[in-house]
């Protein structure tokens, strides 16, 4: 008599890193020829937790290398708890728990949630990764989402028309430490709009449909990340993650040759404990070289390949490129092309990182900040301080936006000369980046004005350092103004309407004689003068505005 899973066949669909190009990841897909066996698994945790191991059967008889992810129903993991089925399939299949990610799916509605959490707890202990999938399509209570902390969220690909909800669900897997990606994606423009989403990775038919066979090659549009995606320490080294080709610590000089050679493109290979901590790393080309000597083979075939590595290098997860290139600098001249180990909070291997990956990012990054750049100061312009306000607005977070220039700044030019002018900007400019602090954003907006983005606690620091320098331009005595809007969460949509809320508030600091700053509070009405004609009394010394 046929078994059920004799119509059940599975198809490979690579998760692929926006960053890199490359597939982070293969999905396991049920297929079944006939029948609506999915629709019974959601009904029957056996059945499911039995088509879970399956499925990474499937995989090993494919020989692939990349991690994998199985699906799996909420109410499978509450019934089943370990998962004892998929846990076997795995230590069969010889691949490590945190290669494996459990995709759970919905829905929620009437599963217990203490022992979902509490099967998902164990799971994480054994070292498998937690995805949350189909969010945005179904029915995850948010309070679980939280709860259940997953290192991976999948967003449906119907989000990215809700930009706002697709910003609260950035914030929340920054808040998580988990990375954000879109499934879905069939078009360029819904890939475009998954990466200015801040999605890391993605999976669709515009990479690479379901296949039988895992995809070798996926189509990535040719996409920049823009300097606005990019931390001011750097970008975060989540963004360039590869999988990493794992071997036990103990595997023969041999079998790390087998693997090599029947994956060329993998780099190297690293050596792990039996908690997945790296041990020693092996690097392709010195690996290979070291076996193809006269006596390399016999030397050292049935030897362990731990002789032939060299220690890893590692970095966590939370760290950014920047610190990647600060191992790679630190270590031996030799060693520039090795891969660097990424590892979570329990030292286990996640991936690695190639130096080539960093570079061109970080160099396209360059390139593209340095086109915005102002170039008589040599500061951001208006985008990136826009920029800056949008992502502050969907956090939730007060700022301060305060506009400056210069009084009578043409009278300066006709009198003084361009190029006193010229020096004069400058040196305001100067002044500003020196009065910054912290998470202080300063952009130079064209001719006399400039924009400065801050914490509501650094504005009488910075107001006093400008205000009360003494200016001169050619001799002649110069004054600034200054116009302060103080946005509380929730009382601007976008830098426009913070914009448009400062507009009258220049034009209220301009009225004033000598050097000026007025501040105001998005949405609501009147101002307070703080400098200038008619200036209130100054506030005891150590008193700041927090709004």
């Amino acid at each position: 008599m046929p078994s059920w899973t004799d119509t059940v066949r599975f198809a490979f669909q690579p998760v692929v890193n926006l960053t890199t190009g490359g597939v982070a990841a293969l999905e396991i897909l049920a297929r079944p020829e006939a029948g609506d066996i999915l629709a019974q698994a959601r009904r029957d945790p056996e059945l499911d937790g039995r088509l879970a191991a399956l499925a990474i059967r499937s995989a090993a008889h494919k020989e692939t290398l990349l991690p994998l992810h199985v699906n799996v129903f909420a109410g499978t993991l509450a019934d089943l708890g370990g998962l004892a089925a998929l846990r076997e399939a795995v230590r069969e299949a010889e691949r490590l728990p945190w290669e494996v990610t459990i995709d759970i799916g919905p829905p929620y509605t009437h599963v217990p949630q203490h022992a979902l959490l509490e099967a998902v707890t164990a799971l994480r202990r054994e070292g498998f990764r937690i995805c949350a999938d189909g969010v945005g399509d179904g029915d995850v209570p948010l309070r679980l989402l939280t709860d259940l902390a997953p290192e991976l969220m999948k967003l449906d690909v119907s989000l990215l028309t809700r930009p706002a909800a697709v910003r609260a669900m950035r914030t929340l897997c920054e808040q998580l430490g988990a990375l954000l990606s879109v499934e879905g994606v069939e078009t360029e423009s819904q890939c475009a709009a998954a990466v200015s989403a801040g999605a890391q990775l993605a999976q669709g038919e515009l990479f690479a449909p379901p296949a039988r066979l895992p995809a070798a090659d996926v189509y990535v549009p040719a996409l920049s990340p823009g300097v606005a995606s990019m931390q001011r320490s750097g970008p975060s080294v989540r963004q360039f993650v590869r999988p990493a080709a794992l071997l036990p610590a103990t595997a023969s000089a041999g079998r790390v040759r087998a693997l090599l050679t029947g994956s060329p493109d993998v780099s190297g290979v690293l050596l792990v404990d039996p908690s997945g901590i790296p041990v020693r790393s092996v690097h392709r080309s010195r690996f290979l070289l070291s076996l193809s000597g006269r006596y390399g083979h016999a030397l050292y075939s049935d030897r362990p390949a731990a002789k032939l590595g060299d220690p890893p290098r590692t970095v966590g997860v939370d760290a950014t490129a920047w610190e990647v290139l600060d191992v790679v600098a630190d270590g031996e001249r030799d060693r520039t092309s090795d891969d660097v180990a990424v590892v979570d909070r329990y030292g286990r291997c996640v991936g690695v990182v190639r130096l080539a990956d960093l570079v061109r990012a970080l160099a396209e990054s360059r390139v593209e900040e340095a086109a915005g750049l102002n170039p008589l100061t040599r500061l951001p312009g208006s985008d990136a301080i826009t920029g800056e306000v949008d992502r502050r607005i969907a956090d939730g977070r007060m700022f301060a936006l305060t506009w400056l220039d210069v009084d009578h700044f043409k009278q300066v030019n006709d009198g003084a000369g361009f190029a006193a002018g010229d020096e004069l900007i400058r040196a305001v400019g100067r002044a500003l980046q020196h009065a910054a602090s912290g998470a202080t954003h300063v952009g130079h907006i064209g001719g006399d004005d400039f924009l400065v983005l801050a914490d509501p606690d650094t504005l009488d620091p910075l107001a006093t350092s400008v205000l009360d320098t003494p200016w001169s331009a050619g001799g002649r005595t110069v004054t600034l103004s200054l116009a302060t809007v103080l946005c509380a969460p929730g009382s601007v949509t976008d830098h426009r309407q913070a914009a448009a809320c400062l507009a009258p508030l220049k034009q209220a600091a301009k009225a004033l004689n000598g050097a000026s700053w007025v501040l105001g509070r998005a949405g609501l009405p009147g101002h307070e003068i703080r400098r200038g004609s008619g200036a209130a009394p100054a506030q005891p010394s150590g008193q700041t505005l927090t709004g």
